[in-house]
């Protein structure tokens, strides 16, 4: 099945769980240097990569870098619905515990919060929000479970998190953003949103970041290409101390479908859902058995890329000097 079908949006809710730059700050750059700037209406944060305090702080500078500080950044879920630090604890070793492995650093309550934000865009322009989920589904599920009937005034969601037919990259079995919060992401998965296109690793394995390519881009320089220098550069993957390390576009490839979707090559529609008992299958996509969940629509899954398009477009954006 080709996905190259054009996906048609008015309005774009960008929710993230951004870390310093990363793969979240490409995302949000190749979107704002995109024709789509405009159709963002707001960034809301949620935890995962950090806290979300810390992540929000994150995304303002960005978007301060690029000129676009007017845009509203807003603070939502601060903790997963079920999973937690201590739960993490016991799961063994893993691959990344986001900021799970960090000490817990919560944003002071505000009148100002994403699910609320959420919900009124989404009830203010009913089937022309698509909703751009970059980390845990913990903002969408929290609006989800307070507003059961939005999942169909939504025009789409489209997200980076799961795996279907390849491993996890946290635990044997789960990607990170459905790991974090696996509750989030059954809740998403079994709503009754009429359209869900998932990136998971099953096509971002497919787009990696060497250290040829990050050089490629670092050697322009600009204040965007300093965030991407020092985070990849120095934190992770730390291309400086490891030039043999390998990252992914991860986040990256949503906002470049989003700006081309003829840039997706193949997909599978399946019905999935999400392990939520806990133990080593913990956030790990199944499939769903649709008595459970019968209002649910099904998930339309990318598994190919046009990675040399892809790759430039993302190249494009990151070193842009306008």
């Amino acid at each position: 099945m080709t996905a190259a079908a054009a996906f048609m949006t008015t309005l774009l809710l960008f929710d993230t769980d951004s870390g310093f730059f990363g793969d979240d700050g490409v995302a949000l750059t190749m979107l704002m240097r995109s024709p789509l700037a405009s159709s963002v209406v707001g960034v809301t944060v949620v935890s995962g990569n950090v806290w979300a305090a810390k992540g929000a702080e994150y995304m303002e500078r960005n978007l301060r870098v690029l000129k676009r500080a007017k845009l509203p950044v807003v603070i939502g879920a601060q903790e997963p619905l079920v999973h937690t630090a201590a739960m993490s604890k016991k799961e063994g070793a893993l691959q990344f515990a986001g900021a799970f492995g960090e000490p817990m650093d919560l944003a002071a309550p505000s009148k100002a919060n994403a699910v609320s934000f959420i919900i009124d865009t989404i009830d203010a322009n009913p089937g022309k929000v698509t909703f751009v989920a970059l980390g845990p589904m913990t903002n969408l599920a929290v609006a989800l479970r307070l507003r059961p009937d939005l999942a169909r005034k939504i025009g789409g969601l489209v997200f980076m998190g799961g795996a279907v037919s390849v491993p996890g990259n946290v635990t044997p079995y789960a990607e990170f953003n459905f790991w974090f919060d696996p509750e989030a992401a059954q809740v998403a998965l079994r709503s009754a949103i009429p359209r869900k296109i998932m990136f998971g690793l099953d096509v971002t394995n497919q787009a990696p970041i060497r250290k040829s390519h990050f050089d490629e881009i670092v050697a322009v320089k600009t204040a965007i290409t300093e965030l991407y220098r020092e985070d990849m550069g120095s934190q992770f993957p730390g291309f400086y101390k490891n030039p043999e390390a390998v990252t992914y576009m991860w986040d990256a490839l949503v906002a470049a479908f989003l700006i081309d979707p003829t840039l997706a090559t193949t997909s599978e529609t399946k019905y999935l859902d999400v392990d939520t008992q806990f133990g080593a299958g913990y956030g790990r996509v199944i499939r769903l058995e649709r008595t459970i969940a019968p209002m649910a629509t099904p998930v339309q899954v990318m598994m190919g890329i046009d990675i040399e398009r892809t790759r430039e477009l993302y190249r494009q954006a990151l070193t842009s000097t306008r």
